[in-house]
């Protein structure tokens, strides 16, 4: 789907890049207030010549300053891409809209790859995305950004009385090798595999990660992670399915995992924060080289302190 094509117009001045994120603009225009017209000038009162007197008040305005909604952005912010990202997404976007008044951020959650490829055509602004670029991608002008950590959680039926699996039985019950929960210490039945679509970041990241990049088994079910969270089919007693820890659903059980087949760990945001907890992935926002001033408020956003707390506790792990 092609996204609005208009773009965020930046009124502030010179925007700079500094770490891979644009920083943002300062202006030499005078304040103005949220209507829109010059804030009145104050006198200096009698003591004019007082430093602590003036600072505490330029304190004051800047924090009122930076408090208030903001008239100096206006346009629209196209998104495309992933659907593990969603929750965050939608939460900083409708934060980021309250500060900006004038702009406008739209969203679409389709899958990682297809956010690289609206990014690289120009039907979008930002692609979000659960996986790295590839190399033809990077070749395309795609720059990155990482924004948030997950963690992806092994999911069965609350029911299932398997507590934990080593990546070796993970990987053998994608590839096909393993049907039986009994050949893993559960029950006599066989075994229901959810996966993701094909298009989808989580999907090539559990197979290069978890399978080694080897074909995931004739016959799985891909399954979206909000319909693996909440729907009855998904969650019946013989299946299994991963998610991001953000869609774990106190209506699954986790299973705790092990890479090296004796140290287990839940997925849990502290274990995946301190790394115990093995599958663990970074999150994207791509953009085009050539668009990196129009994105620049909307990533400096997501990376400030207040975008962060926002992705924590959208249940996401923050990169700063």
């Amino acid at each position: 789907m092609r996204m609005n094509g208009k773009k965020l117009t930046v009124l502030l001045g010179t925007a700079v890049l500094a770490m891979g994120i644009l920083a943002g603009c300062g202006s030499s225009a005078p304040e103005t207030t949220a209507a829109g017209t010059a804030a009145p000038a104050t006198e200096a009162g009698t003591d004019a010549g007082s430093s602590a007197a003036s600072g505490d008040t330029k304190d004051t305005e800047a924090a009122k300053a930076e408090n208030a909604p903001s008239a100096d952005l206006s346009g629209t912010i196209s998104m495309v891409g992933s659907t593990s990202m969603e929750k965050f997404a939608n939460a900083l976007s409708e934060s980021f809209m309250e500060k900006h008044p004038g702009v406008t951020v739209t969203a679409e959650f389709v899958g990682s790859g297809a956010g690289v490829e609206a990014v690289s055509n120009g039907t979008a602004d930002i692609g979000n995305s659960s996986r790295n670029l590839k190399d033809e991608e990077k070749a395309d002008g795609v720059a990155e950004n990482i924004v948030a950590i997950d963690g992806i959680a092994v999911v069965v039926d609350a029911a299932n009385t398997v507590e934990d699996l080593t990546k070796q039985q993970l990987s053998d019950i994608y590839e096909g090798k393993i049907t039986n929960w009994k050949q893993v210490g559960g029950d006599d039945r066989k075994i229901v595999v959810y996966s993701r679509e094909t298009s989808s970041g989580t999907y090539e990241f559990f197979k290069e990660n978890v399978l080694k990049n080897k074909n995931y088994m004739a016959g799985s079910f891909p399954c979206p992670p909000q319909v693996l969270s909440s729907s009855p089919s998904a969650r019946r007693r013989e299946a299994i399915g991963y998610v991001g820890l953000a869609y774990v659903s106190p209506r699954t059980k986790t299973l705790s995992v092990s890479y090296d087949g004796s140290h287990y760990a839940a997925p849990t945001v502290e274990n995946a924060t301190n790394k115990t907890y093995p599958i663990v992935r970074p999150l994207y926002y791509y953009y085009n080289v050539k668009n990196k001033e129009q994105v620049a408020p909307l990533i400096n956003f997501i990376l400030s302190p207040e975008g962060q707390e926002i992705i924590k506790k959208s249940g996401y792990i923050p990169v700063k």
